[in-house]
């Protein structure tokens, strides 16, 4: 019993202290002030109803987007460039009526039936504006007015799943960080499926990625990209998965040996030294998969025979794709013409 009267005491002040809340914001309400401040609102919020009456019972125009889609596609049927997803239109009509439109949920997507438009001669259908003008005035009230349809006839394409596989090339504005260079890129996938007709799908080698910006390259990158649309194909999947991957570049060298070409039959050309060094950048990782014979060095008889000189101009004839500014340490070397 006496662990209950805190409690009781607690709550009679609580009580108490509610009730002084009430009676200072009553008197603040009724207060000459107070009641003046009040009636200035009331009338503020009154003559705020009146002028938003007024404009919202004058007319206006306003563009509207509405959604657009086909319906009825057989499942043999691949939308190779489908319609676009909203259709914009100027209305006129009352505040209130277009108030109506933007927050009432009035406006349905606009749907059309594919066998209503397909053409199979070409593969291709057209909507018309005048039936997406009756599509959109079922929708609307009595008084509304369309004003403008903000497009031409709407246009598809199709066809009966020929299809075939592609590989994806990379369209990118790449900058890499002074000590390195873009070694490799790689896709996920690597093939996309193209669906056309088929004087498209024959004209179609590869498609590309739309351009890729990326800069000071200094490590592995991964982006998502979208792949560059072709008018009348669709392409699965239409984005893909890119791999950049950079490499530090090092200055190396590597002795390969002097082929003779042009020799006539019953002569041998031979050099002094027989082995030249290459130089050459390349990066880190790819430069032990380079070998001498990935190099052609030669040096060319009909030069000798043309201007005879003491010495033998040698040329570098093939390098491996993996290196950049590849150049010969000397460019002239020895000789010696021996008659057989």
């Amino acid at each position: 019993m006496l662990t209950e009267i805190p409690s009781l005491l607690t709550l009679v002040s609580s009580n108490h202290m509610l009730k002084r809340v009430l009676y200072i914001f009553r008197d603040f309400l009724l207060s000459t002030f107070n009641r003046e401040f009040l009636i200035f609102l009331f009338f503020l919020a009154l003559s705020g109803g009146f002028w938003l009456l007024l404009t919202l019972n004058e007319t206006y125009e306003q563009d509207i987007s509405v959604p657009v889609k086909l319906i009825g596609v057989p499942r043999d049927v691949v939308i190779t460039d489908d319609l676009p997803d909203t259709v914009k239109v100027t209305l006129r009509d009352k505040g209130f009526v277009m108030l109506s439109y933007f927050y009432g949920h009035r406006l349905h997507p606009l749907a059309f039936h594919f066998s209503n438009y397909a053409d199979d001669d070409d593969n291709s259908g057209e909507i018309s504006v005048s039936d997406i003008q009756k599509q959109i005035y079922q929708q609307l009230y009595g008084s509304t007015k369309i004003v403008n349809v903000k497009s031409d006839a709407l246009s598809f394409s199709y066809n009966y799943g020929e299809h075939k596989l592609v590989p994806v090339h990379i369209v990118e504005n790449v900058s890499v960080n002074k000590m390195y260079y873009l070694a490799n890129t790689r896709f996920w996938p690597e093939m996309v499926t193209v669906y056309g007709s088929r004087a498209k799908l024959d004209s179609i080698k590869y498609v590309n990625t739309e351009d890729l910006h990326v800069k000071n390259l200094d490590d592995t990158v991964y982006r998502y990209v979208r792949l560059r649309h072709i008018n009348g194909v669709k392409i699965i999947p239409d984005r893909v998965r890119v791999g950049l991957y950079p490499d530090v570049l090092t200055e190396e060298s590597m002795e390969v040996p002097i082929v003779p070409v042009n020799t006539p039959a019953g002569k041998t050309l031979r050099t002094f030294p027989s082995r030249v060094d290459v130089k050459f950048v390349v990066g880190v990782s790819q430069f032990r998969r380079i070998h001498p014979s990935d190099f052609l060095v030669v040096a060319d008889y009909n030069d000798l025979d043309e201007t005879p000189s003491e010495k033998c101009s040698i040329y570098l004839r093939k390098q491996p794709k993996e290196v950049r500014n590849a150049h010969l340490s000397v460019d002239q070397v020895d000789y010696l013409i021996e008659e057989e």
